[in-house]
Order: structure tokens, then sequence, then C-alpha cells
């Protein structure tokens, strides 16, 4: 069983009992948090597409530590010019293990609002500017 989920604003391939890196998420180490944005659900080739989420389905997750990511260095250069820049950071992240996927045994996405059929309004007539000259034309060679 797998499931594609939205954490912090990027999405992630989660399977039970997997540890992933995702952006610095505000809890302390030890306590669980539930991701609700589901956005797919495998269940032994049983595939759930949410519209745009999943409904019934919460990713539960426990967090393991806080840590920076490895070093990553900006490197600017202009040719012939003399300029040269560098600059690095290193990401803050969170190490979460995944406890379980679940929630209601029947993962159905979200079903779209029916749209309302408008009821018909009367019907207006409207001449176009061809019409009118060729009345306009007809009652001119009528008065002559």
């Amino acid at each position: 069983m797998y499931a594609i989920v939205d954490i912090a604003g990027q999405q992630f391939k989660v399977e039970n009992e997997q540890r992933l890196f995702v952006h610095r998420l505000n809890e302390e180490p030890g306590k669980s948090v539930e991701f609700d944005k589901v956005l797919l659900v495998e269940d032994d080739g049983k595939i759930s597409i949410g519209n745009p989420t999943v409904e019934g389905i919460k990713i539960s997750a426990k967090i393991i530590s806080h840590l920076k990511g490895d070093k990553v260095l900006v490197f600017k250069k202009k040719n012939r010019k003399g300029y040269q820049k560098l600059n690095g950071h290193r990401q803050m992240l969170t190490e979460i293990e995944i406890e379980s996927i679940g929630g209601s045994k029947t993962a159905k996405p979200k079903k779209a609002k029916a749209a309302k059929t408008p009821e018909p309004k009367a019907e207006v007539e409207v001449e176009t500017k061809k019409e009118t000259k060729v009345k306009a034309k007809a009652k001119s060679k009528k008065e002559e």
C-alpha cells in the first residue's frame, strides 16, 4: 500500500514504516502529525485518485528529528568582468517516519458538485444590421 501525499507544499510517495526528509515542520521531535492532503492511494491494486484529495484517508507520521541538509553552494560569475560571487546555504529539514496510511476502509474521491442547468429564458429577437438595412430598402421602394 502506498499513497501520494502533499507535505509542506511538496508531493511525496509514502509507504508504511518509511523514513523521509521534508521541509521543517513546527512540531517537536517525538510527536505525531497527520497529513490529510492525500492525492492518491493504492491498496492491493485498487487505485483511488482524489478530486483534488481523497476523503477519509489520513497519513500519520512520527517526527524523528530536526536537522540541516547538505551545504548547497551557489556560484555566480560574469565572464571577462572580474565578477565572482559565492553564496551557500543549508536547508532546514525534518526527518519523519510514516506510521500508518489509513482512515476509512473504502477510499473514495470527493464528488464534484452537480452543475445546475439554468432554466431557458424567454427568447428575444434581435435584428442584425444587414436585416435592418434590407427592411429600410424595402420600405423606401414601397414609398416610391
